[in-house]
């Protein structure tokens, strides 16, 4: 991923507070937003089912997805893709760890 001067990073957690193979979810700036740390790599998405108003870290985290807890609407944790059985696609942020701690872009410019 190539920065732009117009990301700006936000520290929002330590690399360790994440479980590996895990899920943790935060809220900063009134967003609550799901951390995973998958094969050494960190990833954000939006904590809320699209389908309906869950929180994503309350699930589970299997092959790469997470598991809504209310009724099972899954998604790829690496590019929020709803793979079913229902909702929409989750809104990404990008994620870098910096000295053991994580950080995110919160702009719409770094969303996907």
């Amino acid at each position: 991923m190539q920065e732009t001067k117009s990301e700006e990073w936000t520290d929002v957690a330590g690399f360790d507070e994440v479980p590996d193979g895990g899920v943790k979810g935060i809220e900063i700036q009134s967003r609550l937003i799901a951390l995973y740390r998958l094969h050494g790599k960190v990833y954000a998405t939006s904590d809320i089912c699209t389908h309906e108003s869950a929180r994503l870290s309350d699930g589970w985290v299997e092959n790469g997805e997470i598991e809504c807890p209310l009724h099972g609407a899954r998604f790829r944790i690496d590019t929020g893709a709803c793979l079913g059985p229902f909702g929409g696609d989750l809104r990404c942020f990008s994620a870098r760890v910096r000295q053991r701690r994580i950080e995110i872009v919160l702009s719409s410019e770094g969303d996907t």
